[in-house]
């Protein structure tokens, strides 16, 4: 099985994911925009997986960019089944105030950016035949967003939407598209979200708290009194990726139960 990460491979979710994989025998292509932080993690996990390891940069905001990282998992591998899109940034604002251009930054991360993933996994997977899996790490904002974090919720919902698209148009092709939809993540070991890292301080000057007390902020307000994990998020994935039941269409929330985020 080959997998294909998307975006943001080396915040919290996309590290424990592709350990998640890594440890069930998937051979992973690593791809971000070009950073140490991905040649690092590339590295880190070529110790212990070896040549099932491979990196690649990607931009998820042009085309040419999106196709050449496919390119380069195919020249390796020969194929491609599994497309992870992890996609995300976020800014804080309220709708007032927003900036455009900030807001238009983030549409064309979270939904073009989707967008652009979806379109060519759909023309690799619908030419190779063999059926495959695309699963989009979404987010419980797409059921339950929170004020002053309407960029990120809105353009997640188009991602979330665009998915269930997507799931409808390839089901003839063998391919299911899935969602994958947490609640706060904060780290993974010593890797921090990137996402958290944006939004964090303002949350924590908000309700005048501390990183521990803003963490166990969000781990108290869930029905499970549950912190969220990547390693959490990794496998719910990892139940999609595995196919083990006849899904297509379908969101796991992650988020310990969150009322208010329930679809309705």
């Amino acid at each position: 099985m080959f997998f294909f990460l998307g975006w943001n491979l080396a915040g919290a979710i996309g590290s424990a994911t592709s350990e998640g994989l890594l440890e069930n025998g998937c051979h992973v292509a690593l791809t971000d925009l070009p950073s140490a932080a991905l040649e690092n993690l590339g590295v880190q996990l070529r110790q212990t997986y070896g040549e099932r390891v491979t990196t690649a940069y990607l931009d998820v905001t042009d085309p040419a960019s999106v196709s050449q990282g496919f390119e380069a998992a195919i020249k390796t591998w020969g194929g491609v089944d599994l497309v992870i899109v992890i996609a995300g940034l976020a800014m804080v604002s309220s709708l007032e105030l927003m900036d455009f251009a900030g807001f238009r930054r983030i549409e064309c991360v979270n939904t073009e950016g989707t967008l652009l993933l979806l379109r060519e996994a759909a023309r690799h997977l619908r030419v190779q035949g063999t059926g495959g899996d695309i699963i989009l790490v979404s987010t419980k904002n797409v059921f339950m967003p929170g004020a002053k974090f309407g960029a990120y919720s809105a353009t997640k919902a188009e991602a979330h939407q665009l998915a269930r698209i997507a799931s409808q148009e390839m089901a003839e092709a063998g391919v299911r598209v899935n969602m994958v939809a947490p609640d706060a993540v904060f780290s993974h070991g010593s890797r921090r979200s990137g996402l958290w890292a944006e939004v964090g301080p303002d949350r924590m000057r908000a309700r005048g708290l501390d990183e521990k007390g803003l963490e166990a902020y969000y781990q108290s307000r869930n029905l499970l009194k549950a912190a969220v994990t990547a390693e959490h998020v990794s496998r719910a994935v990892l139940f999609f990726a595995t196919r083990q039941t006849p899904t297509t269409g379908a969101t796991i929330p992650v988020d310990g139960g969150l009322p208010d985020s329930t679809p309705r």
